[in-house]
């Protein structure tokens, strides 16, 4: 595909997610029942806890301005998913050379995932996918080593302060380190990974040692309601119900037992297959240029993301939410691809060509497959939720109707038909 036009597209493409974006989120910050919203409300109020230090921040913003809570979560949403598609484009844009690269970009698993299943919408994975972003820029081939290093020493465990499943992902960063200091020795580049993850580890060991009490919880919903009126409920009031990671894995447990597991898995599974299937193929046949520690040991790419994303079974066992963590996967799986792309660091066979000449010659086929293949699905949230279909229209019906209100012009000519046939019957 022609670079400039693929700018444009994708341009237009991100511009339309972030406006869809912004319109839901502020649809849905006053919702009482809002999952995004909930997750927002942990704080530190009561003391110590996961997950708290957004929430902690928002509420001392509220509190000092006397703003109302929702408002200023709604306002950190908006500027932070704007930042992070504003950062995908700046990263993405000039990239593709193939169209298995563009399909891969466009698959639903990606951007489009948040807008079509807007509970998930600015949960705060956001955050983690900002500083992957991040870090992959520092990571350039052109940059000093050291800057990745100091970055994640700073940064991860900030992050981890704000979603501790970050630590999950850590494979990918390991990854970039072995692949930018591919001319140190393993002994060296290992202490520097260690030094650099350490405080990360540190604050996740913290964590875990320090979970919330019931008093503790108290304290923070007394705040909420004694401050801002609002109640801790949903994602905020499960940190005592779900406290410990025990009591995670034995919900999913109960669920997949409950509500023929099976078929979860089964669908998981084909969700994964089908919407990683064009990067999965972009990544078979592509090569590293260097032998790099440990990394040549499966010389094929594919096997590589596979190996990396093996600690996300631990959050498919403790986390009901399966679409978002396949979100995830697939996010840090096609950032590091393209990354690897962007610094001409791997080779690709010509065999892929084979792919961009036949959709070249069979034109409408491609657009086909292309439309139903980005735009026509997406997985559900929950672990029990089935696929959604024409998701893109969906998107572009549900908030027309919202916004010109649809349902209301309809029950305006319903209304308006039954009084004329009333009066023609009189």
């Amino acid at each position: 595909m022609n670079t400039k036009k693929f700018n444009n597209i994708f341009f237009i493409f991100v511009s339309f997610i972030i406006l869809i974006a912004i319109f839901n989120l502020y649809q849905k910050h006053l919702v009482g029942n809002d999952s995004t919203m909930s997750e927002w409300f942990i704080n530190y109020q009561g003391g110590f806890t996961r997950r708290g230090l957004i929430g902690e921040i928002c509420f001392k913003i509220a509190d000092l301005f006397n703003l109302k809570l929702r408002f200023v979560i709604f306002i950190f949403q908006s500027v932070i998913i704007t930042i992070y598609l504003i950062l995908i484009y700046q990263f993405i844009k000039d990239l593709p050379k193939n169209i298995l690269t563009v399909i891969a970009i466009f698959s639903p698993l990606f951007l489009l995932y948040p807008v079509a299943e807007i509970e998930v919408l600015a949960r705060k994975e956001i955050f983690i996918f900002i500083g992957f972003i991040i870090f992959l820029n520092l990571s350039n081939v052109k940059t000093n080593n050291n800057y990745s290093f100091v970055y994640i020493f700073i940064v991860f465990p900030i992050l981890c302060l704000i979603w501790e499943p970050v630590i999950f992902f850590t494979p990918f960063i390991i990854y970039v380190f072995l692949i930018k200091n591919n001319q140190d020795s393993l002994t060296k580049v290992s202490i520097k990974i260690l030094i650099a993850l350490s405080t990360s580890i540190a604050v996740c060991i913290y964590i875990i040692l320090n979970l919330l009490t019931p008093e503790e919880h108290t304290i923070m919903s007394n705040s909420l309601m004694d401050r801002f009126g609002e109640i801790c409920y949903m994602s905020c009031s499960l940190l005592t119900s779900k406290g410990t990671i025990t009591n995670q894995f034995n919900d999913v447990y109960n669920l997949l037992k409950l509500y023929n597991g099976p078929t979860a898995l089964f669908r998981y599974s084909l969700i994964i297959l089908i919407g990683f299937l064009p990067l999965l193929i972009l990544l078979y046949y592509s090569r590293l240029k260097s032998k790099i520690l440990l990394l040549n040991v499966f010389k094929k790419l594919h096997i590589h993301i596979i190996i990396l994303l093996l600690p996300t079974i631990i959050m498919f066992a403790s986390m009901t939410d399966w679409g978002r963590i396949v979100n995830m996967m697939y996010v840090f799986s096609i950032l590091l691809s393209l990354y690897l792309i962007k610094n001409d660091l791997i080779n690709t066979n010509d065999k892929v060509l084979y792919f961009d000449n036949f959709f070249r010659i069979n034109k409408k086929i491609f657009i086909t497959i292309f439309i139903v293949f980005a735009f026509g699905w997406n997985p559900k949230t929950s672990i029990l939720g089935d696929v959604a279909t024409n998701s893109l229209y969906k998107i572009i019906y549900n908030t027309s109707k919202k916004v010109f209100n649809f349902d209301g012009i309809r029950l305006f000519e319903n209304s308006t038909i039954i009084k004329l046939h009333n009066k023609y019957i009189e």
